[in-house]
């Protein structure tokens, strides 16, 4: 008796787990230095192999030794549709073993979720994706159009290694692609047990990271001393750290308040949004901070000695712009630090922002609708940014669309960059059924 190949496939619902789970095994920090960064070639070769495992060719593509990038092109059916480019970097932020439950790299299953740096931000879609692909070429099954897969280096630092790497040295690669998805888009926020929203990301605020630099007489600890560069630089870092800049309300921004006010039966005061935002729970964090620009200090550097004052002193701040208002930060954060502080950019990439229409997201709302009955895909912002800003230099138009169904009490946005980053088994599986719909049909 022979057994039927078909029956030994696995399903890819059931690979998606040992996929993310080999991926969060990987330690593909980055550091922002390419000397401590590490793994991003492992994991380029790993997703390498799982595609030329099902006949699916990819380019490996260096931007530095070992920051690896990896595109793919899986042709469609029809050949005079557009492309659609399906994004996610390979590459996590740096995580200590002391402050988590499990190893951070551990890939442990425990409690119904897979624990891990990077297990939402982003090799859960990363996996997701991989399992719809390989679920494909063993059915034979192609899409309407081609899709394109790209898995990136360093979006973390700011993609220069990465996506931009690719969008201003590899266009070649993205040619007919005219729409894209990435990630932290498609999650759930649930209303009550029957209703949840899904939010898709169809904006993201800018990145302005800069650094501020004080100067002043270097002289002996003892002293008295007028003219320190720690202290006028700790001034400024705790103006900026103390403002709160004013409320900015964008058309995306506008939408999501309209769906939220409808869903939940709330007026909104335009005047007093963050009333209404504080009662999102787990997600009032993501969306407070889209409502206006935001500056946070993140890093300090001054002096060689205890007993010397330094001449010079240094801080980094993490600023955020909305749309249209990077140029109003920069205004606001000069008048903030004052005239004896210098203002250094170390990353200025615009913010983006899309309607909430199309095929394309009327694709997105059906898949998700036929997973979930109770599903309201709602627009709205990403107080980060992703690799879209680089992919929607060559004329992309960049949705945010990494579905997940969450537990109603997981605090999602807690878990980003975070301690103890986990993703539940089941709203991973429902991913990969929501993304192979969607894929299919758009």
């Amino acid at each position: 008796m022979t057994s039927d190949p078909a029956s030994a496939r696995p399903e890819p619902t059931d690979e998606v787990v040992d996929l993310c789970r080999d991926l969060l095994r990987i330690d593909t920090t980055n550091t922002g230095d390419n000397d401590t960064s590490v793994g991003e070639r492992r994991a380029a070769e790993y997703v390498a192999e799982k595609l030329a495992e099902v006949g699916v060719e990819a380019e490996l593509i260096e931007s530095a030794p070992g920051r690896a990038n990896l595109v793919a092109r899986i042709p469609g059916t029809d050949p005079g549709r557009d492309a659609l480019l399906v994004h996610g970097h390979l590459d996590v932020v740096p995580a200590d073993p002391e402050e988590w439950s499990v190893h951070p790299f551990s890939g442990e299953i425990r409690d119904g979720y897979l624990w891990g740096r990077g297990a939402i931000d982003m090799k859960d879609f990363d996996a997701m994706v991989l399992a719809v692909v390989r679920g494909w070429q063993r059915a034979g099954i192609r899409p309407s159009r081609d899709v394109v897969l790209a898995f990136t280096a360093d979006e973390e630092a700011g993609s220069d290694y990465g996506a931009h790497f690719l969008a201003q040295r590899h266009r070649h690669l993205f040619e007919g692609c005219t729409e894209a998805i990435g990630e932290v888009g498609g999650f759930s926020y649930s209303v009550d047990e029957q209703r949840r929203l899904y939010l898709i990301e169809t904006a993201e605020k800018g990145i302005d990271w800069l650094r501020l630099h004080a100067k002043g007489r270097p002289g002996h600890g003892s002293m008295v001393h007028d003219d320190n560069a720690v202290t006028a630089l700790a001034e400024a870092v705790a103006r900026i750290g103390g403002h709160r800049f004013p409320v900015v309300m964008t058309d995306t921004v506008r939408a999501f308040l309209a769906e939220v006010s409808d869903v939940l039966g709330i007026d909104i005061d335009p005047d007093d949004p963050e009333t209404a935002i504080g009662k999102l729970g787990p997600i009032a964090n993501i969306i407070g901070a889209t409502i206006r620009n935001t500056a946070n200090p993140t890093r300090l550097t001054a002096g060689y000695k205890d007993n010397v004052i330094p001449g010079r002193a240094t801080a980094t701040i993490d600023c955020r712009s909305l749309p249209g208002q990077s140029e109003v930060l920069e205004r606001q954060l000069r008048e903030l630090v004052g005239p004896d502080i210098a203002i250094e950019y170390i990353q200025r990439q615009p913010a983006l922002e899309t309607t909430f229409d199309g095929d394309l997201v009327e694709a997105m709302s059906a898949a998700l609708r036929a997973e979930d009955p109770g599903a309201r895909p709602v627009p709205y912002m990403l107080s980060g940014g992703t690799d879209a800003k680089a992919f929607s230099q060559l004329g992309i138009r960049c949705f945010g669309f990494a579905p997940l169904r969450l537990p109603a009490d997981l605090n999602f946005s807690g878990l980003f960059h975070g301690i103890d980053e986990r993703v539940p088994l089941d709203g991973l599986q429902f991913g990969v059924r929501v993304l192979d719909r969607f894929l299919r049909s758009c």
